[in-house]
């Protein structure tokens, strides 16, 4: 009797998967103010970001980044564009299990209705100026992502 590879391979976890995790974030605008929270679970807990999160297998982006959005902090968006992808890098640390890999994906959104209530990864949830954003913001790539949505709803917007 032949035993196949896929029945004689030792189940993997999922963290100790060695592969990229796809998110999506979102940059809200409301007028002149941003939309953000601050992380009530790692990574950045604590601090200020957009929202956003993983994206679930056979989910599509926008689709991911709107459920997103409604879990942590009950508004809903128009998806103007995409703005960039982003990766943050395992430091290499050789931590068990591994730090992930994540590739992000941020989009310029405009905000449709609802006040922002802080839930599910969400400790707190507000808009705010969009210089007061860009100074609360714990990571340098989080504040060109805001930038680059700036310049791309003004662009969209002439």
């Amino acid at each position: 009797m032949s035993i196949s590879k896929a029945q004689s391979a030792p189940k993997k976890s999922r963290a100790a998967i060695k592969q990229p995790i796809i998110s999506v974030g979102a940059v809200i605008f409301r007028g002149a103010e941003v939309l953000l929270i601050k992380r009530a679970k790692p990574p950045f807990k604590g601090h200020w970001s957009i929202p956003g999160g993983k994206v679930d297998y056979g989910e599509s982006l926008e689709t991911a980044l709107a459920r997103e959005v409604g879990e942590e902090t009950g508004v809903e968006i128009r998806i103007l564009g995409l703005i960039n992808a982003f990766e943050s890098l395992p430091d290499g640390a050789g931590l068990e299990p591994p730090e992930p890999h994540f590739v992000m994906l941020d989009y310029v959104t405009d905000w449709v209705r609802g006040e922002p209530q802080a839930n599910d990864d969400a400790e707190e949830a507000e808009f705010m100026p969009f210089d007061e954003a860009l100074s609360r913001l714990a990571w340098d790539q989080t504040r060109l992502a805001l930038q680059q949505a700036k310049a791309a709803r003004n662009r969209i917007r002439k």
